[in-house]
Formats: structure tokens, C-alpha cells, sequence
């Protein structure tokens, strides 16, 4: 496997795990306890920003195999996951036509992004 191509596998992964570590941060929000001893007792929020470390140290691995402009939009596709995920999980949160619109130009955009990533000659 190519190096590019292995870094946009890696933060494809990452971008997964974000959306797991935001998905922990919905479900900490509600047993939210402002005191010290609540913050270290609340389950969700530590594995959430364990998970979040995680997805820093993978992308920057990824960083070595690819390019920032690239990969970091590669990233961002953790919003799709969040958006797709959040109205299963939570039933207070919806999916609109606006939302789904919304998501579907970040799909456009990193999908233009990774036709960029061809040669010139592999792109006609």
C-alpha cells in the first residue's frame, strides 16, 4: 500500500474514533458533575478524552505517510459519522433536510480532496 493511501486509511480510523469520543461526551454531558471528584468518577468523559489522545497520536502518524491539506478534511468526515450517529443514539437530536444537505457537501468535498491526492495523469 502506498504511504498516502495508508495515511488517509489512518485518519479514516481516527475519524471513527472521534466520533466514538464525542458520542461519550453527549452521554458524560448528562451525569455532568462540576467538582472534581464528579470529572473523575464520570466513566464516559475519561474513555471520551482517552479516545481523543488516541486519534491525536494516529493522526500524527498519519501525518508522516501524507499531506496536511489532505488528511485534516479527511478528519473532519467525524462530523458525517456525529451527524449520521447522534439521532440513533439520542433521541432529542434530529436529522434534518438542512443537516443532510450539510453533510452531503462535506462528503462532496473530501471526496473532490481525494481526487486531488491522484497524478495529474491518473486523474483524466
Amino acid at each position: 500500500m502506498q504511504p498516502r493511501y495508508r495515511g488517509v486509511l489512518l485518519v479514516l480510523l481516527a475519524s471513527l474514533l472521534a466520533t466514538a469520543a464525542q458520542i461519550l461526551f453527549k452521554r458524560a454531558s448528562a451525569t455532568l458533575v462540576w467538582d472534581p471528584l464528579g470529572l473523575i468518577a464520570n466513566v464516559d468523559l475519561i474513555v471520551g478524552f482517552l479516545i481523543y489522545g488516541l486519534v491525536a497520536l494516529i493522526f500524527v502518524t498519519a501525518l508522516k505517510d501524507g499531506e496536511l491539506t489532505i488528511l485534516y478534511p479527511v478528519l473532519a468526515m467525524n462530523y458525517v459519522w456525529t451527524s449520521i450517529a447522534a439521532p440513533l443514539l439520542f433521541p432529542g437530536d434530529s436529522l434534518n433536510l438542512l443537516k443532510v444537505a450539510g453533510i452531503l457537501l462535506i462528503v462532496a468535498g473530501v471526496s473532490a480532496i481525494g481526487r486531488g491526492m491522484q497524478h495529474p495523469a491518473e486523474a483524466a
